[in-house]
């Protein structure tokens, strides 16, 4: 870098968008910086540089933190402009990195504009594909589903984004620098210890937490008792469950303006979604707090993704864990785009992250050939599992079970399994493949999305007729498969 470039750069949208929410003039800005207006006019231009003179001059006349000033050159605008136009819809547009760093730094607002208009076009090309089914002839939509209903709503939300908050992930990751310092700062070997959260919580909100029994909580794991100044935390949580819910309390408290500004651009049908969606974005700060990116990110890489092994780093549940690495998609700081689901044993969905591009169903059940509907019976126990889909795509699939609840005796338990995907050209950085561990790839399951769009022949294990399919008659032959249907 050049002694010219280190000492000047351009802002000129930025400092025009100051000089706005100030509500001056350039006349009126010229006056307090003590220089002409129309060299105000030529910074705002970019036709001069602002010097490292004039950055502290703005700094101490208008009492702005210099780092906020002078921002970041428009390295994240460039970051979220390239991941975007990766997308096949600009397959054959030939637009230069040159181009696309020359329009974050000079064009600041017009990048926004139009990050923000490709956000609202991934949430209608989702939500159109929700409604698809009832409105082309497809068939009716199950009793009691609704294309807008409010947990469809938070899912379209969130895959529209990747499920990556940058913001969040970056305030999340000050915040334990704060906490933590050392252990926040670089070592990947020191997890988030509940003594740094609450001396944060006395510091910084003169709040006492307290641990409480179950009887006494009347069925809250935490509750914020602001007239006595009291966090009551409910005494049998685990240690990675009560990490979590210290850094979600800590992330309404101090995050609540980041979480406000990841949920200005959704577009909710219902209170009730964004409500819901308010929640995802507290969950995901406290992941954030207790597994900072940058960390996060080197760790992932030195463990090749074992969800385990981080686990035990990091001091978070396996689900926590499984969870986060479905996050790991900031721009320019790119991990492997991972999928995933978390079902009961009745196969009903509680949780559903798409990163990997997989097709989940979106009415009705999965396929039951995936191993994710078959872990209960061996609990605890990683199955690993290579999935071939009808159109030829591989993708590569972990699946274990997960405990909610307990703690005591008589506590009720929930048994959930949770798989972990991504797509087959990625498999190979995973330790999961390595060393011949797993499945043999060449081997695949053959799934379906679902019964009613798979047109698999050969499936025992099939529920429900392929749609658009006629079924065979079986007067004179009974057939070794569940619904036997003509071939074309």
């Amino acid at each position: 870098m050049s002694t010219a470039t280190a000492r000047s750069i351009f802002m000129g949208p930025r400092l025009r968008r100051l000089r706005r929410e100030l509500g001056l003039t350039q006349a009126d800005m010229a006056a307090d910086l003590e220089i002409s207006a129309p060299y105000v006019a030529l910074l705002e231009r970019n036709q001069r540089p602002v010097t490292a003179d004039m950055l502290l001059r703005l700094a101490r006349t208008y009492k702005i933190d210099l780092a906020d000033l002078a921002g970041d050159g428009g390295a994240d605008h460039t970051a979220r402009m390239q991941s975007v136009l990766k997308d096949p819809m600009f397959s054959d547009i030939d637009i230069p990195a040159l181009e696309i760093s020359d329009l974050a730094v000079s064009y600041p607002g017009m990048t926004e504009a139009f990050l923000r208009l490709y956000t609202a076009y991934r949430e209608e090309q989702l939500a159109l594909a929700e409604r698809a089914p009832a409105t082309s002839g497809g068939p009716p939509l199950p009793d009691g589903f609704d294309a807008n209903d409010p947990v469809a709503d938070v899912r379209r939300f969130l895959a529209a984004r990747r499920n990556n908050f940058a913001g969040l992930d970056d305030a999340a990751e000050r915040l334990a620098q704060a906490i933590f310092q050392g252990s926040a700062t670089g070592s990947p070997q020191v997890s988030a210890s509940p003594a740094g959260f609450i001396e944060r919580f006395r510091v910084r909100h003169n709040l006492q937490v307290r641990y409480m029994p179950p009887n006494v909580m009347l069925g809250s794991l935490r509750r914020l008792d602001l007239h006595r100044r009291q966090l009551l935390i409910e005494d049998s949580l685990d240690s990675a469950s009560l990490k979590f819910e210290l850094a979600r309390q800590l992330a309404y408290l101090e995050l609540d303006n980041e979480i406000g500004a990841a949920l200005e651009d959704g577009k909710f049908a219902s209170k009730t979604a964004e409500l819901l969606a308010r929640r995802a974005l507290a969950a995901y700060a406290a992941a954030a707090i207790i597994m900072p990116y940058s960390i996060f990110a080197k760790a992932v890489d030195a463990r090749a993704y074992d969800l385990e092994a981080l686990a035990r780093q990091f001091g978070t549940s396996f689900e926590q864990t499984a969870h986060r690495v479905t996050t790991l998609q900031k721009p320019g700081a790119e991990k492997i785009p991972f999928f995933l689901i978390r079902v009961d044993p009745a196969g009903n969905v509680s949780k559903l992250l798409d990163g990997a591009g997989f097709p989940f169903a979106r009415h009705g059940g999965a396929c039951p050939l995936w191993s994710v509907h078959g872990i209960f019976k061996t609990p605890r126990q990683i199955i690993t599992q290579w999935l071939e889909l009808p159109d030829g795509r591989r993708f590569f699939s972990i699946a274990r079970t997960v405990t909610a609840g307990g703690g005591s005796y008589g506590a009720v338990r929930v048994e959930r399994a949770i798989a972990v995907g991504c797509a087959a050209e990625h498999a190979g950085q995973l330790i999961y493949t390595r060393d011949g561990h797993g499945p043999d790839a060449d081997e695949p399951t053959p799934i379906g999305v679902a019964c009613r769009v798979c047109h698999r022949p050969k499936c025992a294990a099939r529920s429900a007729p392929p749609i658009g399919r006629e079924i065979l008659p079986d007067d004179f032959r009974t057939s070794s498969i569940p619904f036997g249907f003509s071939a074309d």
